[in-house]
């Protein structure tokens, strides 16, 4: 699938051109032969016989970048200089940042805020620890923790590379929920250590949001944390990418007309992600589904469900549960060969494993969720050669299953809750309130899920969340 241009690619390249005939036009076409689009054009400065011009230029890679850089230096009496990445320009010095709530003018201010007056605060949650929630950022900060070892579809890239996917996980949280988020990039990959660092930190937070750390070790340090903190914690590569996909799932089967308890679904990835989607797909009532993982098709007779973890990073335990709730049919072989008659497809796994003529092995109507990033499983205008709907998790294909669309709303409905019970019936509950954003005279395959700026979206789903959490506790 050969990439298009895109905003992740773009740079502004300032070039100094003769001020007289057609210098403009001819960088605009130099720009348009090597394969990229001119986004923007400003003129920063001239003189009678030369200006100083400020291209801005969406490529498709670092490597086409500099293919359209090169492609300009050969155009007749125009100098390249300054070639800024602007991705790169909006991380210097970091995204996000702390500032104070509160004015601090004057000797008066500075001694209620600090000493001497702070102390009578602090006195105050030694004698009621509960009133933290209320005295301090305790009732509306979460602590995003990665280890840097699943990140992105980058891989075990460390804490340090990982910490500007962390920022910009916490600048999500507060655009759109009003969450404060804070990253915590961990220099182990020892669960428990991760385990004992958390729960240190936990005093701090209203919420513990798990990021990018690597399967099978997050289903581990997930249960573990749920047991012994009394805030809620949350795996957003599990239960963010399980609630979306349950949301643009349900509207994909309004546009087909079918329905959950009826349809069969194969699934590529029996990961973190793909396990929490199965488990939110049967509390959700789906009855007929299939995983397959590196190995094949996944099942009580494979040699290693009972064994300890695969090459696809897949741990016994948690291979064992998906082969006890899964494929009916007890089918085995490869994912292509359970693929056929299938009516939905949700990949969460590696790139290019299908084509369209596997997709056209598929049942009338079908639904395909190629979820792998930056390539999907298959090819999405392949896929919709024979598919009804389809889904990426790209943001140049329409119906793009982004985790922004559930965290944010999520923890600002577990916070507001106080509630540290991350059930299915929650995850449920999140999913029905993004799918219901979307209305029905709105619906079609190339809009399942509502934009990541639609301006109730989380406010809805942490509504929903609230409900969900007072019908558990029976108010």
């Amino acid at each position: 699938m050969s990439a298009s241009p895109s905003v992740s690619y773009s740079i502004t390249v300032r070039l100094e051109a003769p001020s007289y005939g057609n210098a403009v036009s001819g960088i605009t076409r130099a720009v348009e032969d090597a394969g990229g689009v001119v986004t923007g054009l400003d003129v920063s400065g001239s003189s009678r016989d030369r200006m100083r011009v400020d291209v801005t230029i969406a490529a498709s890679s670092e490597e086409h970048s500099k293919a359209i850089t090169d492609e300009l230096t050969k155009i007749e009496g125009v100098e390249v200089g300054k070639v800024s990445d602007r991705t790169f320009l909006m991380h210097l010095g970091g995204k996000i940042e702390m500032t104070s709530k509160v004015a601090l003018r004057n000797r008066d201010e500075l001694s209620m805020a600090y000493t001497p007056g702070v102390a009578r605060v602090s006195l105050a949650l030694a004698e009621n620890p509960g009133d933290a929630r209320r005295l301090t950022i305790k009732r509306n900060t979460v602590a995003v923790v990665t280890d840097g070892s699943a990140v992105l579809g980058l891989g075990n890239i460390g804490p340090i590379a990982a910490l500007p996917v962390m920022e910009g996980k916490a600048a999500l949280f507060k655009q759109f929920a009003g969450v404060d988020a804070w990253p915590l990039c961990l220099d182990t990959q020892d669960t428990e250590e991760i385990i004992k660092v958390v729960k240190a930190i936990a005093p701090g937070f209203a919420g513990i949001n798990l990021e990018d750390i690597s399967a099978p070790r997050c289903f581990e340090i997930e249960r573990r944390l749920r047991q012994e903190l009394d805030i809620p914690v949350f795996h957003d590569d599990q239960h963010g990418t399980a609630i979306v996909v349950l949301a643009a799932l349900t509207n994909a089967l309004k546009v087909v007309g079918k329905k959950l308890q009826d349809v069969r679904i194969v699934g590529s990835g029996a990961g973190a992600a793909g396990t929490a989607i199965l488990k939110l797909l049967i509390a959700a009532g789906a009855t007929d589904i299939t995983v397959a993982d590196y190995h094949g098709v996944v099942h009580v007779g494979r040699d290693d469900v009972n064994g300890a973890a695969g090459d696809d990073g897949d741990g016994g335990e948690d291979l064992r549960w998906v082969a006890e709730h899964t494929n009916p049919g007890n089918l085995s072989g490869t994912l292509k060969e359970a693929l056929a008659g299938a009516d939905v497809f949700i990949g969460v796994s590696a790139p290019r494993i299908l084509t369209g003529d596997d997709i056209a092995t598929m049942a009338p109507g079908a639904i395909v969720f190629a979820l792998a990033n930056p390539e999907p499983e298959v090819d999405p205008d392949d896929a919709l050669a024979h598919a009804a709907v389809v889904a990426t998790g790209r943001s140049d294909y329409p119906n793009q299953i982004n985790n922004v669309l559930a965290f944010p709303g999520v923890f600002r409905g577990l916070i507001d809750a106080q509630s540290n019970n991350v059930t299915p019936e929650v995850l449920v509950a999140a999913a029905r309130a993004i799918a219901s954003t979307v209305g029905d005279s709105d619906l079609n395959p190339s809009y399942i899920v509502p934009s990541v700026f639609h301006k109730d979206l989380a406010k809805t789903v942490a509504e929903a969340v609230v409900a969900a959490v007072k019908g558990q506790q029976g108010e």
